[in-house]
């Protein structure tokens, strides 16, 4: 009876280990090539302080992927996540190697242009006050104007598409600055504004508010009649068909009008803070590209696209919650 019953989980076993594919050994031997080539073979020009960190960091990833390869057959989570990221985890090794091979052990790319990976992590540990100081401030300023002009978007944009007497006054405003770059007026917001950092507020804001603006007036808009007809059935006033039936419809619209703004956002807040300010990401790149520090321009755009892509997983998290209602019937 006991064989039988290990016959049957054997077998039950066997497709879940098939399940999880050969792409995890391929991701392991991928990384474990990266870090021997890392460790061992000789720099071209200098040596690399951060040569065997880079080394040991490639090898943690190479035994991390095989210790979830392991437990994949016992998790279905695990094995599921695995098989999804197996392919980019053996792309990002081969990248790293080529980088590191181009750069640090052939010298094909020239310095200072073209840092190393090691140059970069030696500049998050010998310069991550100065890093974070920048990425605290940028935060507030991004905050801020993305703040402001999703508040300010998404009022003008469900007063477009409620009433056609406030679309009357708004659309010629909407037509004319929504088409022209927030950074275009650099010079004028810098001249009306009594700081710098104001005008940078309101550039971002300005870049946010369009595309929230558009969409949110494109969802009330698109709302069938036929949800109000029910609502005025029932009883409803004004008050409650914009509030509980015109907005909650339109929340898909206004979520990818955020999307557009926060992006848009990113590019307006570099160019800002490269003009004016004393602290942020852009004034770090700046700074760096004066100094013809390029390993740390580097260091900074990752970690720019880092908090971008955090940024809008984050924003992805919010609409799945706040719209957990609607997703039978909206395509996410």
């Amino acid at each position: 009876m006991s064989s039988v019953k290990w016959a049957h989980s054997a077998a039950a076993a066997r497709p879940r280990l098939a399940a999880v594919g050969w792409r995890p050994a391929l991701a392991v031997l991928a990384w474990l090539g990266a870090a021997l080539l890392t460790r061992f073979y000789p720099d071209a020009t200098r040596h690399w302080p951060w040569t065997v960190g880079l080394a040991n960091i490639e090898l943690g990833m190479a035994l991390a992927i095989g210790v979830l390869a392991v437990l994949a057959p016992r998790s279905v989570r695990v094995a599921k996540g695995l098989r999804h990221l197996a392919a980019w985890l053996i792309v990002l090794a081969l990248l790293l190697a080529a980088w590191e091979l181009l750069t640090a052990k052939l010298g094909r790319l020239p310095m200072p242009f073209f840092a190393p990976p090691q140059a970069l992590i030696a500049v998050y540990f010998n310069d991550w006050a100065r890093l974070l100081d920048s990425l605290w401030h940028s935060a507030l300023l991004l905050g801020s104007g993305v703040l402001l002009g999703a508040v300010c978007g998404f009022i003008a944009g469900v007063s477009i598409g409620w009433s056609s007497a406030i679309g009357y006054w708004l659309h010629p405003v909407l037509r004319i600055l929504g088409p022209v770059p927030s950074t275009a007026l650099l010079p004028l917001c810098f001249f009306l504004f009594p700081s710098s950092w104001s005008a940078s507020v309101f550039l971002i804001a300005l870049a946010t508010w369009f595309p929230v603006t558009v969409l949110s007036w494109s969802g009330v808009a698109s709302v069938d009649k036929a949800y109000y007809d029910v609502a005025r059935t029932l009883g409803a006033k004004p008050g409650f068909l914009i509030f509980r039936v015109a907005i909650p419809a339109a929340m898909p619209h206004v979520f990818v009008g955020l999307f557009m703004g926060l992006g848009a956002s990113f590019s307006t807040l570099v160019v800002a803070e490269m003009m004016g300010v004393k602290a942020g990401i852009g004034w770090y790149l700046q700074w760096a590209q004066g100094w013809a520090a390029y390993a740390n321009m580097y260091a900074a755009l990752l970690l720019m696209a880092l908090a971008c892509s955090g940024l809008i997983s984050a924003l992805f998290k919010v609409r799945d919650r706040l719209l957990a209602w609607q997703k039978g019937a909206v395509k996410w």
